[in-house]
């Protein structure tokens, strides 16, 4: 038992490494990448104390080299899902009553050891499984993880410290009780801080999870588990399971002990499951706790005030920083007309500097998209952009996929506000650009919040403040996160918690406490010390 209260460690954000030509960890991550790609690793299902091999192998490859193999997976059943559950289930007991500064302890450690000997070998994985460039790897599954793993210990803390006052004679006090059952955690491919992050929150509160990684992610989640499992954490705490999803979700959602589901993914899916779970909820112990982070159709509105190479700058690196497939990435820009033309044409000269390849060359600011599926679908987008007469591509629109899944960072204008691609989520390295009258910047804000059913990002570049002022008022439903003369990506953990809205989500807010509060149970407990041994009040007198 706590024989003290323990403040944890804050160390702040983690700094972002160079990559330099010449610097330590440039070198250091080339050689782990040119080690990793080299190998072959066969990754297994981690339930409870095993680590379970199938005969059904899946090969992984890197979207950018997809011939090559770096290893196989081992597909699992269902059977496996329910042997996951029952071992999370049969750790519950040790896991929740554990006390919380050595629950703390695991994920603070998972932190260091992610900030220093696994920090190579982390942002290799996403390297080679996502086909990230060295930057958005160091921002994502090293700076972006170690940011949740520490600062999810601080908004840990800082809940528990949360009491309420007590009048004379009584002492009230709030217990923070993790959730009855298990969580299950679906996570995404664009992120491995994503991925470590669905379960790693919930399991710092005292939760059990059962963990369903994307399958073009699970080459860096077998780095996360190997991770939580040099930092400490016990056998049954966090199952990751390689199943097919409607396979895992028969067994999840039909099973008494759901207790919650912590998903990012497609808005699509996500309303499937929370339509899956209302059919069921009368199965279920407590009523489950559904967070969810899903779509986005992210805008960038400039006013006729803006800087045309600030606001060419952010639409650059806003869509096409890994290949547009972050749910922030900007997806449809509104400029007006006394500035179109320019920024336009920087943008143009952006674009046609970017080089494309193989993360391997730290020159190359645009690699491959994650898979023939998602290579397809933009394909498919390009293709429909030529054959219309309200649309032009401006940039790029070319795509290759015979070595690897590369798609051209395509710039189009169109003269239409509901063009196709500027309502629909393409997830890829595409932007569309609509002209608008500059004296109708108001009007223009009504088209931004009427076009999309999603509310996730948004920003707006202005010098006139009275601008920014009725963009943030105009647009306040539009987007959970809400940029001012920045692109719309690149939120940090505990400066801009994450989230948004409408379609885009349930806007629960990772990493802030108030994700965090959505793992716990609140227990209210009253103590009397002189307890009444007379039922008369004072007004029967």
């Amino acid at each position: 038992m706590s024989k003290g209260f323990y403040n944890v460690p804050f160390q702040g954000n983690e700094e972002v490494l160079s990559y330099a030509p010449g610097s330590a960890e440039r070198e250091e991550l080339q050689a782990k990448y040119k080690e990793m790609y080299n190998s072959k690793i066969d990754v297994p299902s981690y339930i409870g104390n095993q680590q379970i091999h199938t005969d059904n192998k899946f090969t992984m490859s890197p979207p950018h080299d997809h011939k090559h193999s770096l290893g196989t997976y081992s597909l699992g059943t269902k059977k496996h899902v329910e042997d996951a559950i029952e071992a999370a289930l049969a750790a519950k007991h040790d896991w929740e009553n554990m006390e919380w500064h050595s629950r703390a302890a695991i994920f603070l450690k998972a932190a260091d050891l992610l900030a220093g000997p696994y920090r190579a070998k982390m942002n290799a994985a996403t390297m080679l499984a996502q086909s990230k460039n060295c930057y958005q790897a160091e921002i994502d599954a090293s700076c972006e993880l170690i940011d949740f793993l520490r600062l999810n210990v601080a908004f840990m803390q800082q809940i528990y410290e949360e009491q309420p006052d007590s009048n004379p004679g009584l002492w009230n006090r709030l217990e923070y009780r993790p959730l009855e059952g298990f969580v299950f955690a679906i996570t995404p491919f664009n992120f491995t801080a994503i991925a470590a992050n669905l379960c790693a929150a919930p399991a710092m509160l005292g939760n059990v999870v059962v963990w369903k990684p994307a399958e073009s992610q699970i080459y860096s989640a077998q780095v996360i588990m190997e991770l939580f499992k040099e930092a400490g954490l016990p056998d049954g705490v966090i199952n990751m399971v390689l199943v097919d999803g409607p396979e895992a979700g028969e067994v999840v959602f039909n099973h008494k002990d759901f207790a919650g589901l912590h998903f990012t993914g497609s808005t699509g899916v996500f309303r499937h499951l929370w339509k899956t779970i209302g059919d069921n909820i009368a199965n279920y112990r407590s009523y489950p706790r559904i967070v969810g982070e899903t779509g986005g159709k992210d805008f960038i509105v400039a006013h006729k005030s803006s800087n045309a190479k600030q606001v060419a700058t952010g639409i650059s690196r806003g869509a096409f920083e890994f290949q547009g497939q972050k749910c922030s990435a900007a997806s449809r820009v509104y400029l007006p007309s006394n500035i179109a033309e320019e920024v336009i044409g920087y943008v143009k000269k952006d674009v046609a500097d970017m080089k494309m390849g193989t993360p391997e060359d730290f020159g190359n600011f645009i690699n491959a998209v994650i898979d023939e599926t998602a290579f397809d679908r933009i394909a498919g987008y390009i293709d429909y952009i030529k054959k219309q007469d309200d649309a032009e591509i401006v940039a790029g629109g070319g795509y290759d996929k015979s070595k690897g899944y590369f798609v051209e960072p395509t710039v189009v204008v169109t003269k239409n506000a509901k063009f196709r691609t500027m309502c629909e989520e393409i997830f890829g390295p595409v932007i569309t650009i609509y002209v608008y009258d500059a004296d109708k910047f108001e009007e223009t804000l009504d088209l931004v919040d009427s076009t999309s059913e999603y509310a996730l990002t948004g920003s707006i570049f202005s010098q006139d403040r009275y601008a920014v002022e009725l963009a943030a008022k105009k647009l306040i439903n539009a987007a959970g996160n809400f940029y001012i003369n920045d692109k719309p990506t690149g939120a940090v953990v505990g400066q801009q918690p994450f989230g948004g809205a409408r379609g885009s989500g349930t806007n629960d807010k990772a990493g802030s406490y108030l994700n965090m509060l959505r793992w716990v149970s609140p227990r209210t407990i009253k103590e009397t010390f002189v307890t009444p041994t007379d039922y008369k009040y004072p007004f029967l007198g």
